[in-house]
């Protein structure tokens, strides 16, 4: 091989001296290429404590796997140096400017390989860097953990608590965004009070100050009110509307299951003999939007607010509630947002729906943060659709082995974090 061509390969690769490439091998037929680095000079700085001209006491041979050259794996060897110092008395290991101490893979290859994870499963990752996935959750989370470690979580002011499953059965996570900055603040295992109060743990460790909190978005669980009154307790909670109306949801799906159980016959009939093909449009057009019904939905509704059914009841419950939340948008004062819950409070205690009386229970105990949920606006829509995603990444890849697996991509994902190693392949800035 011409030193041309070592000198390329030694300025391509970034190299200064005293590390230089001094053969290549291609190998077409393995489809790879193999670089073979060394260190020249025989004394060299020591590591530990920085004296010059050193001696070096022996050679450990090393190898790492590289991004790929065109169509070929690429790796480089190296007889890394360790030197015998005088000075401290230590033999040191020099560290090669390629990769960190004890990974076998390059710095750009890890590089690549987290602006992969970002976007696609692990596992296909893997696939396509000819790798194992094992091996990229390990540099996930050492990236990550790094990364999360020089955040700083100082000014955040709104944050949202929710929860996701990790697997079958009952095992979540626990997370905490911030929903000024739409990112990822904080994930834990476990759904208890004990989660928030490592959040603010969490917090102040990363600089943020607790009593800067001023609102907590959250859905009804007494766990994350009990930690919330005791670790932020400057902080309003408010009750997202989203889980408020999922719940009159709940609950009218409750009473049209119950009354299909108990007399379908009463049911068909009071819906104009419906088939049962209709029945589901019935299912459907309760849940959906009016404005997003279809011709058939359209006809069967019609059928059903001209009936007596409990299920036009509920429907109509849960339609009005719906509407009181428009209007506190609407208006945005919360008076009248609060003597309107207050009326459809009274109306679902009336109305003989065992499910509505419940909820109308649940919610009066809660009125206030109801009430400061419709007139805030805030919402935990932004922590509900960063789950979706997590979730299909979750089904696609089916290599979360442990929660910190499934942490650690979360945060990889949507914390925004600032100092992970950028890609390889970013663009050059313009000179």
């Amino acid at each position: 091989m011409s030193v041309g061509v070592e000198a390329l390969f030694t300025s391509a690769l970034g190299l200064q001296l005293p590390w230089v490439v001094e053969d290549v091998k291609l190998d077409t037929a393995k489809r790879r290429i193999d670089f073979e680095i060394g260190c020249q000079g025989v004394s060299l700085s020591c590591p530990a404590c920085g004296a010059a001209a050193q001696p070096v006491h022996d050679r450990l041979r090393r190898s790492w796997r590289h991004l790929d050259f065109f169509q070929f794996e690429a790796w480089l060897h190296c007889d890394v140096p360790r030197v015998a110092c005088g000075g401290c008395g230590k033999t040191t290991q020099m560290s090669v400017p390629w990769a960190r101490p004890g990974s076998g893979f390059t710095a750009a290859f890890e590089a690549l390989a987290l602006t992969l994870c970002r976007d696609l499963p692990v596992r296909q990752a893997a696939a396509l860097l000819r790798c194992g996935d094992k091996q990229l959750w390990r540099r996930i989370e050492h990236y990550v953990g790094q990364a999360r470690a020089l955040e700083r979580l100082d000014g955040v002011s709104v944050v949202g608590i929710d929860e996701t499953s990790l697997r079958r059965g009952q095992h979540y996570i626990t997370v905490v965004h911030d929903l000024v900055a739409k990112r990822l603040l904080f994930a834990t295992e476990g759904r208890s009070h004990q989660t928030v109060l490592d959040f603010v743990a969490d917090l102040r460790a990363h600089g943020g100050d607790p009593a800067q909190v001023r609102h907590v978005c959250m859905d009804m669980s007494a766990a994350y009110a009990l930690g919330v009154t005791k670790a932020l307790p400057q902080a309003q909670i408010s009750y997202d509307r989203f889980h408020v109306v999922a719940m009159a949801m709940e609950a009218m799906d409750q009473v049209r299951r119950q009354e299909m159980a108990d007399d379908p016959t009463q049911v068909r009939q009071a819906l104009g003999g419906r088939t049962p093909q209709a029945l589901r449009q019935l299912m459907w057009g309760m849940r959906r939007n009016p404005a997003t019904w279809s011709r058939k939905q359209i006809d069967t509704m019609h059928w059903l607010q001209r009936s007596g059914l409990k299920s036009a009841r509920a429907w109509r419950l849960k339609m009005a509630l719906r509407e009181v939340y428009a209007q506190a948008r609407t208006h945005n004062d919360p008076e009248q947002a609060d003597q309107d819950l207050k009326a459809w409070l009274g109306w679902a205690r009336r109305c003989r729906l065992e499910p509505f009386k419940k909820l109308a229970s649940t919610l009066a105990e809660r009125q206030d943060a109801v009430v400061r949920g419709m007139v805030d606006h805030r919402s935990n829509a932004f922590v509900e659709a960063m789950n979706g995603p997590l979730q299909q990444a979750k089904r696609a890849a089916r290599s979360f082995r442990t929660s910190t697996n499934f942490i650690a991509i979360a945060y990889l994902r949507m914390a925004k974090l600032k100092h992970l190693p950028a890609s390889p392949f970013a663009l050059a800035q313009a000179q």
